[in-house]
């Protein structure tokens, strides 16, 4: 079973998501500080991190930031703000998923469940390249190109771009975006879908002068054969 590292310094909170974890089979370490913690997430046999924002030493924003550098490990951040922009703080530093506390427990292993198996298909070979016009996008070095330029893009950016351009000429709703680039049912509202589309248009449609992500009223996002 996989082993899962928990940063928190709640002690608490870390010992009862222990016991949890543990009832599930896993096999579970912790770490009640952000230095401790960013040298054991390093280490080849965690399989996972859950990691709170607020911590001391290094905050789990910076010690998420630091992992990304040197390893894909998936990571759920811990937090307890209810705010858009925190949530895409740590998912634009490299977090697979966020759980904001209080958290059923239930839902925690769910989402745990989801980022072990996705990390699990990514590791798998997959086909070399998708291409939309002149953007293009190399599924092997998760990088993508507008003809010879490379995009800067956010791990979050990539995938929803990827996911937008594998079911080109369909209609996606909010709701399948986030149950299908985020990994779960989203029980809030959409919004963060929203941002990530922005931020989307601003580095290619802006930067390009090209109409790429199409808004359909009332459904969600689309791209086309044809840019």
């Amino acid at each position: 079973m996989a082993k899962i590292l928990i940063v928190e310094d709640e002690s608490k909170i870390a010992r009862f998501v222990e016991l949890e974890l543990k009832y599930e089979g896993y096999e579970v370490d912790i770490a009640a500080d952000g230095r401790t913690g960013l040298e054991k997430a390093l280490q080849k046999d965690v399989d996972l991190v859950l990691l709170d924002i607020m911590l001391p030493g290094i905050s789990g924003i910076e010690v998420c930031r630091r992992i990304r550098t040197e390893s894909s490990v998936p990571i759920i951040m811990l937090t307890a703000k209810d705010d858009v922009t925190d949530k895409v703080a740590g998912l634009d530093t490299g977090a697979d998923d966020y759980m904001t506390k209080p958290f059923a427990i239930e839902e925690l292993l769910a989402r745990i469940r989801v980022a072990l198996n996705r990390h699990s298909k990514l590791v798998q070979p997959k086909a070399d390249m998708l291409q939309i016009g002149e953007l293009k996008l190399n599924l092997t070095s998760h990088s993508a190109y507008y003809g010879e330029d490379e995009l800067t893009l956010t791990k979050k950016e990539y995938e929803l771009l990827e996911y937008l351009i594998r079911n080109k000429n369909i209609a996606i709703t909010r709701e399948q975006l986030l149950n299908n680039v985020w990994d779960y049912e989203y029980l809030g509202d959409t919004n963060v879908v929203d941002v990530y589309v922005r931020y989307l248009r601003q580095k290619i449609d802006d930067k390009y002068g090209i109409h790429l992500i199409n808004t359909v009223r009332g459904v969600g996002y689309i791209i086309k054969d044809e840019i």
